[in-house]
Formats: C-alpha cells, sequence, structure tokens
C-alpha cells in the first residue's frame, strides 16, 4: 500500500500541490499538516502516518525537506521504517530507500547532501527571524503576542497622561513599556481626536 505524507510551515502555504503529485504516485491514503519541519515533536499527522504504515507498504513524500528539514530526524525516521520493512520514496528528489535493499554510496550521499540542505535553509530561517527580532528591540519594536501590544499600548498611554503628576518622560515611557514612541504620539492623538468628538 502506498501512504503519502505532505506538509507546509504555514497556514498561508498551499499543500494542494504536494496532494496532487502523491495521488499522481497512486497513494490511497495521505497524511497532512500545517506545521514547522523543526522539529517532529508537534507533528501529529507524521506519527499517525508511522503508525498506520505496515511491512510492504511505502510511504511517499514530495521532497525530503517535507519529512523533516534536521539531519538527525530524517536519518532516524528512514531507518526505523526500513527496519519495519516500510520503503521510503522522495519523488522530486528521484530517491528510492527500499526496506529489502541495501543504499547504495552514491542513494546515500544524495540523501545526506540534501538532508543537509534542508537544515542548513531551516538554520538560515532561525538566524534571519532572530536577527530581525534584536534589530526590532532595537528600533524601540515589541515583539509578541497583539493581545500583549495592546496592553502595553495602553499602559503607555496611561504613563503619558500622568506624566506631569509621574515625572515620566517619553523615553522612559518607551523604556518601561517597549511600545514606540511614534505610537504612543499616534495613540494620544486619536484619543484626544475622539475625546473632542464626543464633546
Amino acid at each position: 500500500m502506498k501512504i503519502g505524507y505532505a506538509r507546509v510551515s504555514t497556514v498561508v502555504q498551499d499543500l494542494e500541490t504536494q496532494r496532487e503529485i502523491l495521488h499522481h504516485e497512486g497513494c490511497e491514503r495521505i497524511f497532512v499538516e500545517k506545521v514547522t519541519g523543526t522539529s517532529t515533536a508537534q507533528r501529529k499527522a507524521l506519527k499517525e502516518a508511522i503508525e498506520f504504515l505496515r511491512e510492504g507498504d511505502t510511504l511517499i513524500v514530495t521532497k525530503i525537506d517535507r519529512l523533516a528539514r534536521s539531519i538527525i530526524d530524517l536519518n532516524k525516521i528512514i531507518q526505523d521504517l526500513r527496519s519495519d520493512g516500510i520503503n521510503v520514496r522522495f519523488v522530486k528528489d528521484n530517491l528510492d530507500f527500499m526496506a529489502d535493499e541495501s543504499s547504495s554510496s552514491m542513494q546515500t550521499l544524495m540523501f545526506n547532501v540534501l538532508g543537509s540542505f534542508a537544515q542548513f535553509e531551516r538554520d538560515l530561517i532561525v538566524e534571519r527571524t532572530t536577527e530581525g527580532r534584536e534589530r526590532a528591540k532595537k528600533q524601540g519594536k515589541h515583539m509578541g503576542r497583539p493581545g500583549q501590544d495592546e496592553k502595553n499600548i495602553k499602559r503607555a498611554l496611561n504613563y503619558y497622561q500622568d506624566r506631569k503628576t509621574n515625572g515620566m518622560s517619553v523615553n522612559d515611557i518607551v523604556g518601561a513599556t517597549g511600545v514606540p514612541r511614534s505610537t504612543i504620539y499616534h495613540r494620544a492623538k486619536q484619543m484626544k481626536a475622539e475625546k473632542e468628538t464626543t464633546i
């Protein structure tokens, strides 16, 4: 039996292309999920697919990086599946791992090279995200949940309105709340305009 597995990292990415490829490959059942490939820990559909597979079945994935972006996770998954008598096929990478055959040196090399590229790409994304957060912090931008941002803005506005009493400067408020100076001025102006229209 051919079992497909498809994955995208975010809700805005499309799974349909992977589904079409897997259907074309003859998959009788396809497990899909929208979750990061950084780790296999939170990947419910992958676990379900692995539990569903039986000896003699073939797991089909469009590309190596859809299965995992960690070379350690990739090797472990392949080894575990093959030891259970399950074949693995990566369509676009043109790699097949048969449970009853030993891998050729070239096949193993290609798998590890492609897997390393997947991990390298993931590491670059993490690095860029971290750098972006650090830049945002230096610019006085607060990186967090929208609800938490709104709470901080309200707190900053309260400080701003009471600044004659509390003795806080705008710089002090920015430092205490993480809310940018421009946001404080903009929201304070909005509040003033709203008050004037209600009088």
